[in-house]
């Protein structure tokens, strides 16, 4: 039988394990899109994080006409375009080019006929170009994209145009997160676009550890600046190479912590 010391002490090494094990995941993503990263994360590594959701862009869509007369496809690069076109009434017999599975399944469950052709917008722009579809195309995207899709694809000979159908709304941190960054505990936060993470380096202010992740060289060059423990780039703009980084993210942050668990 254990004694009362021995269980104080078992106790007391369990309190401590699980204050090693706390890590905060800060995803500042719009809510939807946030749950569903979260969602596909490694359970091993959903028990090691508390999520805090703080959406810090807000995808609203824009009042517009959107005109298809004489387009012969359309480009979706995100499920807010989708989003935005099916509640514009865009037309669903066009065929629907899209990146991503995320985009692509979207795009099909709104009733058009879409194709991923690709996991990020250079695959895209790629394989329109090998596979020449009839043109014109209409590319539908918020007010800040990159990648200069249509004007690549014109360039080269396969007419396309652009056009807004939503825009992103720059939010501050929500209370818990701000709470959360002026603490002690580590926060793990993976930014998925250049605007972003100019916009969370402009915001932050705290004395938590932060360990960073950046979906490509683009997205980290404002990241720099902070001050930060790690900053992890992902080898593609995938959601699943983001993913793989928050999972290193996690490991590295505990090993810091002096919980050998996770290995």
């Amino acid at each position: 039988m254990m004694s009362k010391r021995g269980i104080t002490l078992r106790r007391c090494k369990q309190s401590q394990g699980r204050r090693r094990r706390l890590l905060y995941l800060l995803m500042t993503r719009p809510r939807a899109a946030s749950e569903r990263f979260v969602a596909q994360l490694p359970t091993r590594i959903r028990s090691r994080v508390q999520v805090i959701y703080s959406p810090i862009l807000e995808i609203r869509p824009l009042s517009v006409q959107v005109d298809t007369a004489g387009v012969r496809g359309l480009i979706f690069t995100s499920a807010n375009a989708v989003n935005a076109a099916a509640s514009l009434d865009v037309a669903r017999d066009l065929p629907a080019f899209c990146v991503g599975p995320v985009t692509t399944g979207t795009a099909k469950g709104a009733g058009w006929n879409a194709q991923m052709v690709g996991a990020t917008a250079e695959e895209l722009v790629a394989f329109l170009l090998k596979d020449r579809p009839d043109s014109p195309l209409l590319h539908l995207r918020g007010e800040y994209s990159r990648g200069n899709i249509a004007e690549r694809l014109t360039e080269s000979g396969l007419t396309t145009r652009e056009q807004p159908v939503y825009q992103q709304h720059l939010l501050p941190l929500t209370s818990e997160a701000t709470v959360a960054a002026g603490g002690e505990t580590p926060i793990i936060a993976p930014l998925f676009s250049p605007r972003t993470a100019r916009h969370f380096a402009d915001i932050w202010v705290g004395s938590a550890p932060l360990w960073l992740a950046a979906i490509s060289d683009a997205t980290a060059e404002s990241l720099y600046s902070m001050d930060y423990v790690r900053l992890k780039i992902t080898k593609a703009p995938t959601p699943k190479k983001m993913r793989k980084a928050v999972k290193k993210l996690v490991k590295h942050a505990m090993r810091v912590e002096g919980d050998e668990a996770t290995d």
